[in-house]
């Protein structure tokens, strides 16, 4: 039924439209909060720095030299091993909510890119749906010819 596959092939599109403009949104969105809290990562980082943390890489960075601070604060142990009375235990926990933070945003990043490229093969699946079904020909109607 050409009549279905096209209504299929136009909610494909607007739903890819939905997805893009969704994912786009939460990228935009995540970015501009990170950007906010004017983070930079250190010189010792493993990468990117002196730059300011605006996306997925720089985040990822970051919550990686914030471990390594933590460790190095707390003699290579964790929040879970370190003493209740351990002074370093305050900055370890600290360090460990702030690497949860910019490791949800690495996620967020994720799947903000993943519901953009999900709407991109979305919209172009009923693209070509669209393309491939064409409209009902008009008929003409039948002539009869008379000898």
């Amino acid at each position: 039924n050409t009549k279905a596959v096209r209504l299929i092939s136009v909610l494909l599109m607007v739903a890819g439209l939905v997805l893009v403009a969704g994912g786009a949104a939460t990228w935009i969105t995540v970015r501009s909060q990170l950007v906010a809290e004017n983070i930079t990562i250190p010189d010792d980082a493993m990468a990117f720095a002196g730059k300011t943390v605006n996306g997925p890489l720089d985040a990822y960075v970051q919550a990686d030299i914030i471990n390594k601070h933590a460790l190095e604060g707390s003699g290579g142990k964790t929040y879970a091993e370190m003493d209740r009375e351990d002074p370093a235990r305050a900055s370890v926990m600290n360090g460990s909510f702030l690497r949860a933070s910019l490791f949800t945003s690495v996620i967020a990043f994720g799947v903000a890119a993943f519901a953009a490229g999900m709407g991109v093969l979305f919209a172009a699946t009923g693209y070509a749906l669209r393309v491939l079904v064409p409209a009902r020909a008009e008929v003409a109607p039948r002539q009869t010819v008379t000898a």
